[in-house]
């Protein structure tokens, strides 16, 4: 796994584990503290004690060509997860979620929330927030975003007054830092905003609308006067459920790590049984198509969140701020 600073890589990390063990398997599970070196050599170490399978949620999906060879010479087959392996054929499988469907998902709800699939005009100003370069899903969840948005974009319905909406070279943040995305908001609001409201910021995920939160609240942000905007999100963090239980986040993307792990398991039996490994996708990764598996995403706000993640036992109230 790539690093305990986000929610979601440490519940991804328990969850496979957890669930690999109670199939019987040892699992050695590491963080990489997003350093991508520290990833490779955990690899290495792990090919040289002698394993059977590698999971793997790559720091930047085309830095792992070269451990990996090490990996196929030694016969370890490697599962991709969430974050495709890429520019190698030492990928052998892949388990996510839809990511270009996250970025489409996110899209359509900015498009209905703003009734603009019902004729509304506008004009209404937008600004676009970008996941770490290094990562292969942030550039599908960013055309699957602007590809549900763009025709109003040309149309002139919505107006990004900075002009910046290229992936990555513009929107990007590094390692999908919070305070990097704080720090781009707070010169976006100073730059074009500060005569005006902005009215939807379209996040791919949660750790950087935590930032973008932290920026409108320093702005004054949360008034009948100025109003929050619509913000997306993803991976449900707990933070970011208090942020829509108070109005200051949308929505935010549900990826049930728990179906993904099981997915994890199912190829793992497979692969160690000698049986065909379940797929219904695949993802060209710059060199092979590498066989997939997309597990269901669904979107959490105001209306469906206790359903969705505490009365289907994800989480309990008490594990979210503010929750009643």
């Amino acid at each position: 796994m790539p690093t305990k600073s986000l929610q979601r890589w440490n519940e991804d990390g328990a969850n496979v584990k957890a669930a690999l063990e109670e199939k019987g398997y040892t699992v050695d599970l590491q963080y990489a503290d997003n350093k991508q070196d520290v990833q490779n050599s955990q690899i290495e170490n792990q090919i040289t004690m002698g394993c059977d399978v590698l999971v793997i949620a790559s720091i930047d999906g085309g830095a792992l060509g070269g451990v990996l060879k090490q990996a196929k010479d030694a016969g370890i087959p490697v599962i991709a997860y969430d974050r495709l392996i890429t520019n190698t054929d030492k990928c052998d499988y892949y388990a996510t979620f839809d990511n270009y469907g996250v970025g489409k998902m996110q899209g359509e709800f900015i498009v209905s929330a703003l009734g603009l699939d019902q004729g509304e005009k506008g004009p209404f100003s937008l600004e676009c927030f970008g996941g770490d370069p290094g990562d292969n899903n942030a550039g599908l969840f960013n055309q699957g975003a602007m590809d549900a948005l763009q025709p109003y974009i040309d149309s002139g319905v919505l107006v990004v007054k900075s002009g910046q909406t290229k992936f990555p070279d513009q929107i990007a943040i590094t390692n999908w830092e919070s305070k990097g995305a704080q720090d781009r908001m707070d010169n976006l609001l100073t730059a074009y905003y500060a005569d005006s409201n902005i009215d939807v910021v379209l996040s791919p995920n949660d750790s950087l609308a935590q930032g973008i939160v932290a920026s409108l609240l320093s702005a004054g942000y949360g008034s009948s006067s100025k109003p929050f905007p619509i913000l997306t999100g993803q991976d449900c963090d707990k933070i970011n459920v208090g942020q829509i239980i108070r109005g200051e986040q949308s929505m935010s993307i549900f990826k049930d790590t728990r179906i993904l792990a099981n997915q994890v398991i199912a190829m793992t039996d497979a692969i160690l049984a000698g049986q065909e490994v379940p797929t219904n996708t695949t993802y060209h990764n710059g060199v092979i198509d590498v066989p997939s598996y997309n597990c269901e995403i669904q979107f959490a706000n105001k209306d469906n969140w206790k359903e969705l993640l505490v009365d289907s036992g994800y989480y309990t109230l008490s594990d979210i701020p503010g929750a009643e």
